[in-house]
């Protein structure tokens, strides 16, 4: 039971573990059994393995997009991620806006706070 992996071949089955998923998440976490506990959290992660493949979210191309996805993903205002990195609100948005260059300093700042890939930045730069 531990190592059953499950995998959705087509979106039908996919479409019915969604419907599955809900309905368990309804349940509520403390009123599953193991069995439906495990049952979840196999389909949880082939459905997110599923999505991966049929519905690829597309990748930054710009230094902008790359910070703006950390930002999405650490769930960050603007004004907090502008604390994060060590600048002002303003630059920050500027940056954001394209109205202003990325900078060394913010370069650097996107590379050791957000763990941005230092190769994306300088070929973005």
């Amino acid at each position: 039971m531990e190592n059953d992996k499950i995998i959705f071949s087509n979106e039908v089955e996919y479409e019915a573990a969604m419907k599955e998923i809900l309905s368990l998440m309804n349940k509520g976490e403390g009123n599953l059994s193991k069995t439906e506990a495990w049952k979840l959290q196999k389909m949880a992660v082939a459905a997110e393995e599923f999505e991966d493949i049929h519905y690829p979210l597309p990748k930054p191309k710009t230094i902008p997009e790359m910070v703006e996805l950390k930002r999405f993903q650490l769930k960050l205002t603007q004004a907090a991620l502008a604390e994060m990195l060590g600048l002002g609100k303003p630059k920050l948005s500027q940056i954001l806006n394209g109205k202003r260059e990325p900078d060394v300093p913010f370069l650097k700042a996107v590379y050791q706070k957000l763990g941005v890939d230092p190769g994306f930045l300088l070929d973005n730069a």
